[in-house]
């Protein structure tokens, strides 16, 4: 049990550096009512939806809603949306 536990851990913190070490180029957006609700959508419903509000394309909406399977990617989600961050998709970069 122990080591299940301190497997999971380790998987989550790789799942979390993952989005820096896929290279990722993207220009941030500016912070809005809009992409903040968009942020909390990805956050706590679904990765993906706070694309599709923000208007992004149909790739990246794809992307993050099948990268969201892995749990932790909410968080990365969650600030691209609040950023409303333009481009990154899966060439390479998320």
């Amino acid at each position: 049990m122990k080591k299940i536990f301190i497997i999971t851990i380790l998987l989550s913190f790789l799942s979390v550096s993952s989005p820096v070490l896929a290279g990722t180029h993207g220009v941030n957006g500016n912070v809005s009512g809009r992409s903040v609700g968009a942020g909390l959508l990805s956050l706590l419903i679904w990765p993906g939806i706070g694309q599709a509000v923000n208007n992004c394309s149909y790739e990246k909406n794809v992307t993050h809603a099948v990268l969201g399977l892995t749990g932790i990617f909410r968080i990365w989600s969650c600030y691209d949306a609040v950023v409303d961050r333009k481009g990154g998709v899966w060439k390479n970069r998320i």
